[in-house]
């Protein structure tokens, strides 16, 4: 299959992908020269590496001839007038034998990476020799890590904190389990097993953990106390989905739920001080099947199970950059850039796509501006053929 126009296929389906964060990963070459190379001219320092994400998935333990595997893949230098890409040829490829990678969570200082397989989680590290060439870098699985979540089934939702110090996953089983990192001390454990995790997202301060489930609430824990202190509920017909915190420019937090209710998807903002709503708006006619929220607060993003993605800006919910039909499968996961300007997407039709996230910039004169000048134009025409008529027309 084909990629869409500014996709990338890598030959599975991708259902789990992130960003790399590079800087804490990739280890500086040490200095042969001592001082020599800090009095080397900035003109002559290597460019930084380009970005490169994760992306991980398969086709399952079926016979489909289709592999399971992590793929590690790098942004293209975007020509001048081009669109962001990712490369046709992939970093660094680890098949994962029988197990489907179906979920992941990359720590946000370089441990590792995070991946739910159907019977468990395991932990991938960086191995990347010394050297600032980020080609270099490969996975490999780390057996002894984990070992809480060996065989703990299929996990829906894996996240670190935003500091990397707390790990939470939430299993198909309805089991919450929230962890100390590295040393995987038990902060939280909630085995509900009426219904099922769909999706987790901590407060950038730490404090909060909000949980997603099949049915019921969303819930709150304060992971200081270990208690849950709150639960948001559903109005009358909606169905809730994905959960993320953001900070607003003044430090705040605000929370973004997306629910269906008939047939909308819709966005509700939620205060975090006393936990009320204070917004909704309805954002698509298509089910949202994927939700990111950018790092600098700004833009929320959307994915439907019609393939189509959408960039909005986090205060007003109006549409910033929209792409119909981006991929031709159900969007699997959407991930902003660290620097908010690129949007990951990937897809059940085994692509992945990087998009711009900036909005258009006007090149010169507007639309508008045309149009009421061809507009002015024949105006004048109209006046200029007409003149006498017009005048005859006026009081004497």
């Amino acid at each position: 299959m084909a990629p869409r126009a500014g996709g990338q296929t890598y030959g599975f389906p991708i259902y789990c992908a992130s960003w790399l964060p590079l800087a804490d990963i990739i280890k500086p070459s040490p200095s042969a020269d001592g001082d020599a190379d800090a009095d080397a001219s900035p003109a002559l320092s290597s460019p930084p590496p380009p970005p490169m994400v994760a992306l991980g998935g398969g086709g399952g333990e079926g016979r489909s001839g289709v592999p399971n595997a992590l793929v590690v893949a790098a942004l293209d230098p975007a020509a001048a007038g081009a669109p962001p890409a990712l490369s046709p040829e992939p970093v660094f490829r680890l098949g994962t034998e029988e197990q489907v990678p179906y979920r992941m969570a990359v720590h946000p200082r370089g441990d590792g990476l995070l991946c739910a397989f159907p019977n468990g989680c395991r932990l991938v590290r960086w191995e990347s020799p010394e050297g600032e060439d980020p080609h270099s870098l490969v996975l490999r699985s780390d057996q002894e890590a984990l070992v809480k979540l060996k065989d703990v089934g299929l996990q829906l939702a894996v996240s670190f904190s935003g500091e990397g110090s707390i790990l939470a996953t939430g299993g198909e089983d309805g089991h919450l389990r929230v962890f100390k990192w590295p040393g995987m001390e038990t902060i939280i454990e909630d085995p509900d097993a009426k219904t099922s995790v769909k999706d987790l997202s901590f407060s950038s301060d730490e404090k909060f953990l909000v949980v997603n489930r099949s049915s019921g609430p969303s819930r709150v824990w304060d992971l200081k106390s270990s208690e849950a202190v709150a639960n948001l509920p559903r109005e009358q017909g909606e169905i809730f989905g994905f959960c993320r915190f953001s900070t607003k420019s003044d430090n705040s937090q605000i929370l973004f739920v997306t629910a269906m209710q008939g047939d909308y998807g819709k966005i509700i903002s939620w205060n975090t001080t006393s936990w009320t709503r204070i917004g909704s708006k309805k954002v698509t006619r298509d089910a949202i099947s994927a939700f990111s929220v950018s790092p600098d607060g700004t833009l929320l993003a959307i994915g439907t199970i019609e393939g189509s993605i959408s960039v909005l800006g986090s205060r007003d919910m109006r549409v910033v950059v929209t792409v119909k039909k981006a991929h031709l499968g159900i969007v699997t996961t959407l991930a902003f850039s660290q620097d908010s300007r690129a949007l990951l997407s990937t897809s059940f039709d085994s692509t992945a796509r990087v998009t711009s996230t900036e909005s258009p910039k006007s090149n010169g004169i507007s639309l508008w501006s045309m149009v009421l000048a061809i507009i002015l134009a024949i105006l004048v025409y109209y006046y200029m053929q007409h003149k006498e008529d017009l005048l005859a027309m006026l009081p004497q």
